[in-house]
């Protein structure tokens, strides 16, 4: 499998933007365009993991304010995860960088109207120790 060429002028950027859009409802992978982008410039390390990590969690919120704006129905109040946020509250946000359901988890904070703030921070970290895993991996040791 050959990586996708970042120019690290303008890699930074668009690891953020794509991270950005990763994080939506819209189909992407973040973590392959961080790895890249650090194969190919190891010295970007601490600048690629906070774009990375402020696109996703940006894109994140951006999925809890939908979520913040979708009318009440009271037949999603009874989706299994929602007990999760009742039980934990926004520190299942610690999971939104999960496939598929982590996307969810920032829609359902939204529509249970979950302050913003703690959603955010637990958002952060718990995306910023995906990319920060995957890092790891990409750097040589």
């Amino acid at each position: 499998m050959t990586l996708p060429e970042f120019d690290p002028a303008y890699g930074l950027w668009g690891l953020g933007l794509y991270s950005l859009l990763a994080a939506t409802l819209l189909p992407g992978g973040s973590e392959l365009a961080l790895y890249a982008l650090l194969r190919q410039e190891p010295t970007l390390v601490f600048a690629a993991l906070g774009m990375s990590t402020v696109g996703n969690t940006l894109g994140g919120m951006l999925s809890w304010w939908a979520g913040r704006y979708l009318p009440r129905w009271q037949k999603l109040e009874r989706l299994p995860y929602l007990a999760a946020f009742q039980r934990w509250g926004s520190s299942v946000l610690l999971l939104s960088w999960l496939p598929l359901v982590g996307d969810a988890f920032c829609v359902a904070a939204g529509w249970l109207r979950l302050h913003w703030l703690p959603c955010c921070l637990f958002m952060a970290v718990g995306k910023f120790v995906r990319y920060w895993l995957v890092a790891q991996t990409a750097l040589p040791h």
